[in-house]
């Protein structure tokens, strides 16, 4: 009995020793979990009744080897394929025969078919992805996609800010994308086409200058009357002088073109429409059409006016050298004595002209007269900031006297007595008198309010407006939005559209004539042609948050969608699971989602090496979510879990096995001893 108490003992001691001597040799080993040798006590038994409790016992037993599925230290690699859980649960391998284990060991690698193994050759089990991001049966990962497809732009966002400062009457009338000096501010995209060709769009912003479109027009029979934006004009349409009017102003009101045309082609100022007659007494048709645009409108492209039989008028500009005029408002007075510019007044007196007192004597002329004012120009423009020059002309059969407002101010008051000169002579002459503006100075008038001799009215509603032109490389004029010419189509056209922001606080607030609230969401701007490789490519693209404030003109944010092919060059894992590949052309694509596997009961898990484990009947069925789900750990992407093995208690328990193994051999060899005493007895 003694001897096989003895060799349980020793037997029990070596399976420690192995246990121990396994875990030290896997100190280094990836994923490794160390084991413990559990013991039990040996009683012998006997029939029932027969049983003592002075019993010695048989010896030891290893009731089991457990082992410690506890979390080793995580170190970090610079392999994205190396893998480490950070919390619970394994990685599934399968061997792709049917045999399906589990592992912490994630040192995993690319074969050549693209499927992510581990060293001895199983594949990762995860979820793949279709191609809305949904997730797929549990299956073997793997990277398939070497190379990214080129994706045409077909988005754009653009956020600038155009300088506030900068000064739009210095911009060259004539507008060209090769002159810098013609346009405000420019800036350029790049984008891609369908076959991923990098291309450029360049976009140029030309603030409004303060200036009106002239335009002139000759029918083909001065009798006829003229068709403008497709609606033909009729007599009811002018009065006596040519002028189009609104008959809906009149009593009774009557359906006119005036409104018609307003609808059609809100760019035309119809205050200005003229059908030109011969002068009078003939006051004939001369065939000539004449108008302006308002200046928010101006150079935005042509204007459609047509005979009545629908074919194009001529249209040529009224000035050879500028098809522009100011849009400044300015009050002209003319002045004579006696209809004569170079006779003396004969009296003295005084002509209060915006707050500024100027003297006349009694031998001024009116040239003189004229020279006065402008020698007091300074004096108006300090004491009227709203003034821009004071201007003569005494070179014609009639001196003039002209005020140039400033064109912010845009349209004054006419019945406002504070720009109406005042006149007041100390002697009036007698007879005709002195002419000035539309008033007739005779003896009966001492003091007179001067009414003036013409006003041409301000405009200045180009304030905040911009022409924007886009270009394909800086060559192609390309379709942004530009309606046809109105009258003739509904489509757009190649051309520039009008943005506009508001004066007061510079945002957005309108684009190609839709308005928005400030601070929303800008409307959509369709390109079209910027893709040489696919002409149904359209462009969506926004200016959100472009301004227009007293600060350096800059690009504040730009984004766009397209790319080029890229290959891949690696594949990267988040926290959560998803496999990411990341390609040369900066694109990323979820390829799945690492599967992580826990057990009810981990301890169950069967070895089979290779650091890897198999379910059993103890451990359960395996339950399979993404990281980070449940009571799943997280995912580290270039990591490795180390083994969990602490080397010193591993070196304690040898020696612990070692004094076991000892013990229990002087145990056998007291026995031994004993024995042989006895047999010699």
């Amino acid at each position: 009995m003694s001897f096989n108490t003895a060799v349980t003992g020793l037997k029990a001691a070596s399976t420690m020793l192995d246990v121990t001597g396994n875990n030290i040799a896997n100190v280094a080993t990836t994923g490794f979990k160390s084991s413990r040798t559990q013991f039990a006590d040996l009683y012998a038994t006997s029939v029932v009744g027969a049983g003592s409790s002075n019993t010695p016992g048989s010896g030891v037993t290893v009731s089991g080897i457990s082992q410690d599925f506890s979390a080793g230290t995580i170190e970090f690699t610079n392999n994205n394929l190396d893998l480490a859980i950070n919390g619970s649960g394994f990685f599934q391998l399968d061997d792709g025969r049917g045999s399906v284990t589990y592992t912490r060991a994630g040192a995993f690698e690319l074969n050549k078919e693209g499927l992510i193994v581990s060293p001895s050759g199983k594949f990762l089990q995860g979820y793949g992805l279709d191609a809305q991001g949904n997730q797929l049966p549990i299956g073997n990962l793997a990277v398939k996609e070497k190379e990214s497809l080129p994706k045409a732009t077909d988005n754009i966002n653009l956020a600038v800010n155009i300088d506030a400062r900068a000064d739009a009457t210095t911009l060259t009338p004539t507008y060209s994308k090769d002159d810098p000096s013609s346009f405000t501010y420019s800036t350029t995209v790049r984008t891609f086409d369908s076959l991923g060709n990098p291309q450029t769009l360049k976009y140029n912003f030309a603030e409004q200058r303060p200036v009106r479109e002239l335009f002139v027009f000759d029918l083909a029979v001065a009798t006829d009357f003229p068709r403008i934006a497709g609606v033909q004009l009729t007599a009811v349409d002018f009065d006596t002088e040519g002028r189009l009017i609104d008959n809906l102003a009149v009593t009774p009101p009557q359906l006119s073109g005036f409104n018609a045309i307003s609808q059609a082609d809100p760019r035309i100022d119809l205050t200005t429409v003229r059908r030109e007659l011969s002068p009078p007494p003939a006051s004939t048709p001369t065939g000539r059409v004449t108008f302006e645009f308002k200046s928010w409108a101006s150079d935005t492209g042509e204007v459609l006016v047509q005979n009545p039989d629908q074919t194009s008028a001529i249209k040529f500009n009224t000035l050879v050298a500028d098809r522009f005029r100011e849009a400044n408002e300015t009050r002209t007075y003319d002045i004579t004595v006696d209809g004569n510019k170079t006779t003396a007044i004969g009296t003295t007196g005084n002509i209060l002209l915006a707050g500024v007192t100027i003297p006349i004597a009694a031998s001024n002329t009116a040239e003189q007269i004229a020279q006065a004012i402008k020698n007091r120009e300074a004096q108006i423009l300090d004491r009227n900031p709203e003034i821009e020059s004071v201007e003569i002309n005494t070179l014609g059969a009639v001196p003039t006297v002209t005020l140039k407002f400033k064109a912010d101010v845009g349209n004054l008051d006419n019945a406002s007595p504070v720009y109406k000169p005042r006149l007041t002579l100390t002697d009036p002459p007698a007879g005709a008198g002195l002419q000035f503006g539309d008033n007739l100075i005779t003896t009966a008038v001492t003091d007179s309010q001067i009414e003036t001799s013409k006003i041409v009215e301000g405009d200045n509603d180009y304030r905040g407006y911009y022409r924007m032109y886009a270009y394909l490389n800086n060559v192609e004029l390309l379709d942004i939005g530009k309606p046809q010419v109105p009258g003739a189509g509904v489509d757009t056209e190649p051309g520039q559209i009008l943005i506009k922001f508001n004066p007061s606080n510079g945002l957005l607030t309108e684009v190609n004539g839709e308005q928005f609230p400030a601070g929303g969401r800008a409307p959509s701007i369709q390109i079209k042609g910027a893709d040489p490789a696919s002409e149904t490519t359209v462009i969506d693209m926004r200016l959100d948050n472009t301004t227009q404030f007293a600060s350096a003109s800059i690009v504040k944010s730009q984004q766009q969608n397209g790319y080029a092919k890229g290959d891949l060059i690696g594949v990267t894992f988040a926290p959560t699971g998803e496999m990411i590949a990341s390609f040369s052309n900066g694109q990323e694509q979820r390829l799945g989602i690492v599967a992580f596997a826990t057990f009810e009961n981990q301890d169950g898990l069967q070895p089979v090496g290779n650091t890897e484990w198999i379910a059993s009947l103890q451990s359960g069925n395996p339950i399979l979510n993404a990281p980070g789900t449940g009571l799943n750990g997280t995912l580290r992407s270039a990591a490795l879990e180390q083994s969990n093995v602490d080397l010193s208690t591993e070196l304690v328990n040898l020696i612990q096995a070692q004094r076991n193994f000892q013990a229990s051999s002087k145990t056998l060899e007291t026995v031994n001893n004993i024995t042989q005493n006895i047999l010699n007895i």
